[in-house]
C-alpha cells in the first residue's frame, strides 16, 4: 500500500482519483484494498477538514429548515418561544434568541445548539 500524506491540491486531487474507483466496488473491510480505501478516505477527509471547511449554518436558517423538514408552522414554535408574534420576531431576526431558547430548541428540536450559539451575523446591504 503506496500511501502518501495530502500537502498540495494536486495531492488531493490524486486521491480523489484514486478513491473514486471504489466507489462502484466498494472494498471488504479488512482486506489490503479496504485498509487503502479506509485510509485515503480518512487522509482526504483532514484535508478537506482544513483546506475547505464547511461553516455552521445560521441559527434562524437552520431553525428554518427544521421547520421544513418537520412540517411545522411558526404556531408549533410558541411552546419554545412563548408567543406567537416572539415566534416571527424570532424567524425575522427582529429578537436575538435567549439560552433557554437555545435549550428548548435543541432538545426538542434537535438542532445542535453550537449552531444556535454563534453570534449574529453582520446585515449586508
Amino acid at each position: 500500500m503506496h500511501i502518501r500524506p495530502i500537502r498540495t491540491e494536486e495531492d488531493y486531487k490524486s486521491a480523489l482519483r484514486a478513491v473514486s474507483a471504489y466507489f462502484d466496488n466498494e472494498p471488504l473491510p479488512g482486506t489490503p484494498e479496504g485498509d487503502r480505501f479506509e485510509v485515503l478516505l480518512t487522509l482526504i477527509g483532514v484535508y478537506e477538514a482544513q483546506h475547505y471547511p464547511i461553516e455552521l449554518p445560521d441559527p434562524v436558517e437552520a431553525i428554518k429548515f427544521r421547520m421544513e423538514q418537520a412540517e411545522l408552522t411558526p404556531k408549533d414554535l410558541v411552546p419554545i418561544f412563548g408567543r406567537l408574534n416572539r415566534v416571527y420576531e424570532i424567524l425575522n431576526r427582529k429578537r436575538p434568541l435567549t439560552l433557554n431558547m437555545i435549550w428548548k430548541l435543541h432538545e426538542k428540536l434537535g438542532i445542535p445548539a453550537d449552531c444556535l450559539i454563534q453570534p449574529p451575523k453582520p446585515k449586508v446591504f
